[in-house]
């Protein structure tokens, strides 16, 4: 087990906080371990579908980075409910860096 701290609001709301996070796991990852609702990851974490799609905490976004074109190409998907600070979950791996970064997992999208 890690050390690192991940802050996660489902698409109810609810918020989990998740410690004792291991470096390199994947957001997507850990939402899926902790049945966060709203992540299901469909693709397993191959940046091929957008059903990680979260929003990431302004205060994080810089640290946690933009996305690549792979990436916005899937974002385009859920377009609808795509914000400036979206992400796919599976692409953002927690790092010291990153620890204590907050979330939130999107809503459905209507595509």
């Amino acid at each position: 087990m890690g050390n690192l701290k991940v802050v996660v609001t489902d698409v109810d709301g609810v918020v989990q906080v998740m410690e004792n996070v291991s470096p390199g796991e994947s957001l997507m990852e850990l939402a899926r371990a902790n049945s966060v609702a709203g992540v299901a990851g469909d693709c397993g974490g191959a940046c091929a579908c957008a059903t990680c799609h979260v929003y990431v905490d302004g205060a994080w976004f810089a640290k946690v980075g933009s996305p690549s074109d792979i990436e916005l190409a899937m974002l385009e998907m859920v377009a609808d409910v795509q914000k400036p600070n979206s992400r796919l979950s599976c692409q953002i791996k927690v790092t010291p860096e990153l620890d204590g970064v907050e979330v939130t997992v999107a809503p459905p999208s209507d595509y």
